[in-house]
């Protein structure tokens, strides 16, 4: 005996799938879906970009220690030279030091020339 469209012992209001509507249901699913789909594409969008950081970090690393390197090799080739010029300073070549530095005088003056014309 069908009562008013329903199976028999189906309580009233409750049509079998728990209460939501075919089309309801449907669209909720498929709203889930779309929304799963949105959030992978965003996590997977989230990991490339962590792996280019970390891959540029890794770069960067590498240049900055190149970097130190580089400046640790330029302090020492300075001491060197400030030694060898008090080693001038001291000795009775007083005359080559002022020479010295006359000429880099001069350049530094022939290098501010050339930018400021510039």
């Amino acid at each position: 005996i069908v009562e008013g469209g329903r199976g028999e012992g189906v309580p009233p209001g409750n049509y079998g799938n728990y209460g939501y509507t075919n089309s309801g249901y449907s669209a909720c699913e498929e709203e889930n879906e779309r929304l799963t789909e949105s959030l992978r594409s965003k996590v997977t969008a989230i990991k490339s970009l962590s792996i280019e950081i970390g891959h540029e970090v890794k770069q960067q690393n590498k240049l900055l220690a190149e970097m130190d390197s580089e400046f640790d090799s330029t302090t020492g080739f300075l001491g060197k030279t400030m030694g060898k010029l008090k080693t001038l300073s001291r000795g009775s070549q007083t005359k080559l030091l002022c020479y010295l530095m006359l000429f880099s005088l001069f350049v530094f003056f022939v290098i501010y020339w050339i930018i400021k014309l510039r």
